[in-house]
């Protein structure tokens, strides 16, 4: 199945703790259906020192999200839109923003 999503996107959530955040998209995890966005989900780990000399502590860094719970917002409007797909006349298929008909570039 074609991606909807791709890593280098604008997104914005829809639900959860992050609710209304937007971010660019890091990494996308098609197996598990998520992806990792910049600013959302923030997760604290504690880290051990694992060397003489290196500093443990709390890290925090951005944990993955469900696909269902995000949105491609549009590069032109700059809002949240669905994605669909269409098939040029050079036989590539693109994705299309469903609120403007706008080719997604990317």
């Amino acid at each position: 199945m074609a991606a909807r999503i791709k890593k280098g996107d604008t997104v914005i959530v829809t639900t959860g703790s992050s609710r209304g955040v937007q971010g660019e998209v890091l990494s996308v995890s098609p197996a598990e259906n998520r992806a990792v966005v910049r600013g959302v989900a923030i997760a604290k780990r504690h880290k051990k020192a694992a060397r003489m000399g290196e500093e443990g502590g709390i890290i925090a860094r951005e944990a993955p999200v469900h696909l269902s719970n995000l949105k491609l917002v549009d590069p032109k409007s700059g809002k949240p839109t669905k994605v669909g797909f269409r098939a040029l006349e050079d036989g590539r298929k693109v994705r299309v923003a469903k609120a403007t008909g706008e080719v997604i570039e990317g």
